[in-house]
């Protein structure tokens, strides 16, 4: 999907995209920077959009590791569909079934989630939901990474994840971005 058909779409679906701009490299570099590649099993990524996260974690992605990516909107779902790799796996379902998916794929848990949600956007009791089943679908010691242009989910995190939240910041984006490291227990 090119940077005007991308455009067009999130014009079109702003409350699930969230951003009428794709993601920066610079973004998607820190997003993932916290990723062990050369040990990690299954990747899972939260709204992945045109697939330009998607992109760079299959290009570090071991040959045995996978990934899944959830994506609800149906232009971008069909998008991801067309990136052709064995080890990418597109659910056209809400983050908050990672548990479903992951076990109907034969996987209890991920190792990392990488999300591009835009959670305020979310009503509450979903979010609540989506963050609830992430933690509960984390391996022990997995990362759960989240970017927003906003604080506002800082203290729900820190609650989700029993404080084990630190806090970056990526001014090379539009609009610059903030990311959450959080770790489960």
């Amino acid at each position: 999907m090119n940077k005007i058909n991308f455009l067009k779409e999130s014009i079109k679906s702003l409350k699930t995209s969230g951003t009428l701009f794709p993601s920066s490299r610079f973004l998607a570099s820190k997003l993932l920077k916290g990723i062990n590649f050369d040990e990690v099993k299954l990747i899972v990524e939260f709204g992945p959009g045109n697939g330009i996260i998607t992109k760079q974690i299959i290009k570090r992605l071991a040959p045995d590791a996978k990934l899944i990516c959830f994506e609800i909107n149906e232009s971008f779902y069909n998008a991801l569909l067309n990136i052709k790799d064995s080890r990418l796996i597109v659910s056209n379902q809400s983050a908050d079934k990672i548990s479903e998916v992951l076990n109907s794929h034969g996987y209890k848990n991920a190792d990392y989630v990488v999300s591009s949600l835009p959670l305020t956007n979310i009503p509450k009791p979903i979010t609540n939901s989506i963050l609830t089943s992430t933690y509960q679908s984390l391996k022990p010691k997995g990362y759960f990474f989240q970017y927003q242009y906003s604080l506002t989910y800082y203290s729900t995190l820190k609650d989700t994840f029993k404080g084990n939240v630190s806090l970056g910041f990526e001014p090379l984006n539009i609009p610059p971005a903030f990311i959450y490291t959080c770790q489960k227990d």
